[in-house]
């Protein structure tokens, strides 16, 4: 939907792309489902769920075996964003580098966009 010719809504690291097709793989889903929702201190959350059908609403990226399925509400917060998996000793989980956020708290589980 918001994409622009020839480039993807959102970009995968390699590190990204393995562990999505490790989950697609390991639990038999069609891709992950990302969003955002209201909460957190600075008033927006993203959102990772599996995904067992796509809706035809959702922007599709597909990158190296790797599916990642936009939800239609989060298109516009999500356009250009990169999305990484880093693991270090204490944790691991995906990370976000979106151009579209303006403010993130302190402990970085929740982002502020800038007002539309």
């Amino acid at each position: 939907m918001f994409g622009t010719s020839g480039k993807q809504a959102v970009t995968l690291t390699p590190a990204a792309v393995a562990q999505i097709t490790r989950l697609m793989a390991r639990d038999g889903v069609s891709g992950l489902r990302l969003g955002v929702r209201k909460g957190g201190c600075a008033g927006m959350e993203y959102t990772m769920d599996y995904v067992t059908e796509i809706d035809p609403h959702d922007e599709v990226v597909e990158q190296d075996g790797a599916r990642v399925l936009i939800a239609p509400m989060a298109q516009m917060f999500l356009f250009g964003t990169t999305i990484d998996y880093r693991t270090s000793l204490l944790e691991s989980g995906f990370v976000f580098n979106n151009p579209n956020v303006t403010e993130a708290c302190g402990c970085g589980e929740s982002i502020r966009f800038a007002e539309m």
